[in-house]
């Protein structure tokens, strides 16, 4: 392979077609945020659905953040579609209950940011509020088998992100982990 034929792609695309297909999907930035005040508002009282956002976009920031919601938002319009292959044609048109994938890929994304991570997606996966209703509901003709876990994993590892540098700012330390 000569040097002109080395594959690249730059990172800013990347991040482009990562907001804009959630755009595409009904999906805003403070949509999320919602979900991430929903999850830390008992924890900081003053923090505000705007100042989650700012821990949104930094999630989002990350290219295995990005690669993990192109990744499923493809699979749901593959799905909607009718492009896949059967039987997974079927299982995530369906969600199907034992079809697991989608919590995996969305995992991901909460390995990034510790173990808060993970029970904070456990907990809003079960609950599902704000958006999550909307893109679990499969009443608008639309698939979000992936979409829905993969929302659910970016607000819990704003949260997760939130909880750990206010954590650092309590003991004063100048440089937040979790970056």
């Amino acid at each position: 392979m000569s040097n002109s034929e080395i594959y690249a792609l730059n990172s800013s695309k990347v991040a482009a077609a990562t907001d804009e297909w959630l755009a595409k999907r009904g999906v805003t930035k403070l949509a999320i945020a919602e979900l991430v005040h929903f999850l830390q508002k008992d924890y900081f009282p003053d923090l505000t659905p705007e100042d989650c956002i700012v821990h949104v976009e930094a999630v989002l920031s990350k290219r295995e953040v990005q690669n993990a919601v192109l990744t499923g938002i493809q699979l749901d319009v593959l799905a909607e579609e009718g492009k896949l292959i059967a039987p997974l044609q079927d299982m995530i048109k369906h969600d199907e209950s034992l079809y697991g994938c989608d919590e995996i890929l969305a995992l991901s994304i909460v390995n990034v940011y510790g173990s808060i991570g993970f029970t904070n997606f456990g907990y809003i996966d079960k609950l599902k509020p704000g958006i999550l209703v909307r893109l679990n509901s499969k009443s608008d003709g639309e698939i979000h088998t992936f979409l829905d876990d993969i929302v659910g994993a970016i607000a819990a590892s704003a949260a997760s992100r939130i909880a750990h540098r206010r954590q650092a700012e309590r003991e004063g330390v100048t440089t937040p982990p979790l970056d």
